[in-house]
């Protein structure tokens, strides 16, 4: 990482295989410390207080979804979403926002045909972090 970059400070991270949503998704999640409002609920198969116990904190997640695309994708979303979050231009080929999934996603197939596979995926998850974190005005240690 550039040492000019923001730094956010060691927030709680959690990383685990997900089978939760119904699909084996890998995933890492980064927390701002700080409380989010209550989630809606409203989501097909899964109980409101499911939901609300999942999203009782602000949080950063990404992961690989195998259901995602052709090949699967690769996933980004802050929760709950800042305003702006979706209409960050992260600078990374092929990434886009879906708004029918409110969240960032990068196509396997991209990242497997990529010059530099590892690059432009590192490039995806410090970039849709940053713009969550960024549009969210999440503490920094730079203050």
């Amino acid at each position: 990482m550039d040492e000019r970059e923001t730094r956010w400070p060691a927030l709680p991270i959690a990383a685990w295989q997900d089978f939760f949503w119904g699909a084996f998704d890998l995933a890492t999640s980064r927390f701002s410390g700080r409380p989010a409002p209550q989630h809606p609920g409203g989501v097909p198969n899964c109980p409101d207080w499911v939901m609300h116990e999942a999203y009782d904190a602000e949080v950063s997640s990404a992961g690989y979804w195998p259901g995602g695309a052709e090949e699967g994708a690769f996933y980004s979303y802050t929760y709950p979403e800042p305003p702006g979050f979706r209409d960050r231009d992260l600078g990374v080929p092929g990434a886009f926002f879906d708004a029918g999934l409110g969240e960032f996603l990068l196509p396997y197939r991209t990242v497997r045909e990529a010059e530099d596979p590892e690059g432009l995926l590192l490039a995806f998850l410090r970039a849709t972090f940053r713009a969550g974190a960024e549009a969210g005005r999440w503490p920094s240690v730079d203050g």
